[in-house]
């Protein structure tokens, strides 16, 4: 008898967890019909993000700054495109930081970096978004939300700054994030150098790229642009860095390149 009164107990303390962690519905399809890159998912797959995303706002503290206030759908909207990235890794990928700060537009960071001569420079940059190693992520909701308060959302921003929290669980954002088990760093490594290399050697030129030419900056930023492509472009990377997009396939552990093809096949 004691046995059942602690599983029933056990039970109920799960139920009423979930129950402070789901997202509303409404709030929950408001925020998916903003951010096209929710539109591959199928059925199951919403059903688990939204359980994260609740999970995720449960554990996370998201905090506007510079006179914004953050209010349920644009939490809702930041915790979906955040956790989409870790829809199949889980929020222990996340471990280590807590907050997420919003501020109503673009914001200024002074930079101090030393040039090959040794000699420190000091620039102030504009920012849409910067995410900090076991800091917060920061994020600009003017430029999220550049489509106005009904158009979709730019949620490329949101994939971009998470995913360098993904890459700095190795360290710092230099592109080579924890690979699973059964992936071979030297296979990841070869084809991320080559596009890498190809990528820099367009920009030099002056041609045209495949994708945004600030992923020239630096392998680390090379990792976050091709996961917002990954993300919210699969069909193009596939095409333009076929051996990158099975890489990211396998860290991730999802394919929306082939969930894009179906959904535009015939009938």
């Amino acid at each position: 008898m004691f046995a059942r009164f602690n599983y029933r107990c056990r039970r109920a303390r799960r139920a009423r967890r979930l129950r402070q962690t789901r997202l509303r519905y409404g709030a929950w399809r408001a925020a998916c019909r903003r951010l096209p890159a929710l539109d591959y998912l199928d059925r199951d797959q919403r059903a688990r993000l939204r359980m994260l995303a609740g999970q995720f706002l449960a554990g996370k503290t998201i905090a506007g700054a510079g006179g914004l206030t953050v209010d349920a759908p644009m939490s809702t909207a930041i915790a979906a495109q955040a956790c989409l990235p870790v829809l199949e890794l889980g929020l222990e990928a996340y471990r280590g930081w807590q907050t997420v700060i919003v501020y109503p537009d673009t914001f200024l960071v002074d930079r101090q970096e030393f040039d090959e001569a040794g000699v420190l420079h000091e620039r102030r940059q504009e920012l849409a978004g910067e995410s900090w190693e076991q800091g917060p992520v920061i994020l600009s909701w003017g430029d999220i939300a550049g489509d106005g308060p009904d158009g979709d959302l730019d949620g490329a921003i949101i994939i971009h700054e998470f995913a360098h929290k993904l890459d700095m669980l190795s360290g710092g954002p230099n592109g080579m994030p924890p690979l699973h088990r059964g992936m071979d760093p030297a296979a990841w490594t070869e084809a991320f150098s080559a596009a890498y290399a190809a990528l820099c050697e367009a920009v030099d030129a002056g041609a045209e790229t495949a994708v945004d030419p600030y992923a020239a900056e630096s392998p680390g930023e090379f990792f976050a642009v091709l996961s917002e492509e990954f993300f919210e472009a699969p069909a193009r990377l596939e095409a333009a860095f076929p051996a990158v997009y099975r890489q990211l396939s396998s860290f991730y552990r999802q394919d929306p390149a082939a969930a894009a093809h179906r959904a535009r096949a015939p009938g």
